[in-house]
């Protein structure tokens, strides 16, 4: 099988774009399900409960279009001093917290 060079380059950066998360190892099966009622429920009780927006700014996927993920993880790790936006470092590892960034990022809640 031959691949062009434009598909081997989008297959590496599309490989380079999950090494963060492979490297940390993702969290399994129950912590994800975890995560994921963190989000319902904590997450959703400011960004709402489909992400669309409340007390804190909307988290769909058009909402995060073009925002860096390392940006996004900071604001998840530290929180946004002087808004109702908390650092979750404390209670979530980072790998919590990449999982937590990378699902919003792929679109969440699935329709």
């Amino acid at each position: 099988m031959h691949l062009s060079r434009h598909a081997v380059r989008g297959l590496g950066l599309v490989m380079t774009s999950l090494l963060p998360s492979l490297a940390l190892g993702a969290p399994d099966a129950a912590r994800q399900a975890q995560l994921e009622n963190l989000l319902k429920q904590d997450c959703g009780s400011c960004h709402g409960l489909r992400m669309t927006g409340g007390l804190g700014p909307a988290l769909t996927l058009e909402a995060l279009a073009g925002k860096p993920r390392d940006s996004l993880i900071a604001t998840v790790t530290y929180g946004r001093p002087g808004t109702a936006m908390p650092g979750w470092q404390p209670l979530l590892s980072e790998q919590d917290i990449a999982w937590l960034v990378d699902t919003l990022l792929h679109g969440y809640p699935k329709p």
